[in-house]
């Protein structure tokens, strides 16, 4: 199950959406304190913040580029080392995404490369650096005080990426989630957002499985959809307010304790 058409499954549609993410990104991280600490990232500053990101996407850029068949150095990547003088920041920070799409483009976007779920089309990684971005562009806004405002689309299908991620991920110990317990998110922007502003999570071995819909689950979690991708990505607390959690909260709270971002 994949959250995508919420964005549109072709690069023309991605990109635009990716770069003007970006540029949202890398103008709040150059106009902060580059020393400002990061709580929702213990131990990062604003410009470890955005020099993460920035050689992300370089590094993402490399693996298309070269139709990496195993991962990349990113000590290897060009243009990798962040510049010193803050004027340039910015601009730095911006150049990794258009080195992502011109790599993308050249080599086309269904030519399979690495990725860390197994080989990929190349276009997986425009959505994965899309929601690199939005997830820490929220990093960026708390630690600055301010307020993390995002299209209800795009955040939906960040998390629904992210679920799509901890699906990939099969190689755990312990199981996500107890056998007969889901959890079931529902924002508050579901009107505009139709099915794709739901989510039902379900046990699958010791990953799990997911489906946009409503039923009752153990753990119901309700909120904006915004409030409830940076809370699935662990960046706001489950008792937060701005969450609404009805039935076992621990479930919802075991849940986070085993997916970090």
């Amino acid at each position: 199950m994949t959250g995508i058409d919420a964005l549109g499954v072709t690069p023309a549609e991605i990109v635009p959406v990716l770069f003007a993410e970006n540029v949202l990104f890398a103008d709040l991280v150059r106009d902060a304190d580059p020393e400002l600490p990061v709580p929702t990232c213990p131990g990062w500053t604003m410009r470890t913040l955005g020099t993460h990101v920035a050689r992300g996407d370089r590094w993402a850029a490399a693996i298309v580029a070269t139709r990496a068949t195993e991962p990349v150095d990113p000590r290897t990547v060009a243009d990798g080392r962040a510049p010193k003088p803050v004027d340039e920041f910015g601009a730095w920070m911006r150049g990794g995404v258009a080195a992502l799409a011109e790599a993308v483009d050249s080599v086309g976007p269904d030519t399979p490369v690495w990725t860390f779920t197994g080989p990929k089309p190349a276009a997986w990684w425009l959505r994965r650096r899309l929601h690199e971005q939005t997830v820490h562009r929220a990093d960026a806004a708390l630690a600055t005080g301010g307020s993390f405002d995002i299209d209800p689309a795009i955040a939906a299908d960040g998390l629904s990426e992210w679920l799509d991620l901890l699906v990939a991920r099969t190689q755990r110990e312990e199981p996500v989630l107890g056998e007969g317990r889901t959890i079931h998110l529902h924002s508050h922007d579901a009107d505009g957002l139709g099915s794709a502003g739901e989510w039902v999570i379900r046990p699958h071995g010791t990953a799990i499985s997911w489906e946009h819909g409503h039923e009752k689950a153990t753990v119901a979690v309700r909120g904006s959809v915004a409030d409830l991708f940076i809370a699935m990505l662990g960046r706001i607390d489950p008792s937060d307010p701005r969450l609404e959690v009805l039935g076992e909260r621990t479930v919802f709270e075991s849940f986070l304790a085993a997916t970090p971002f």
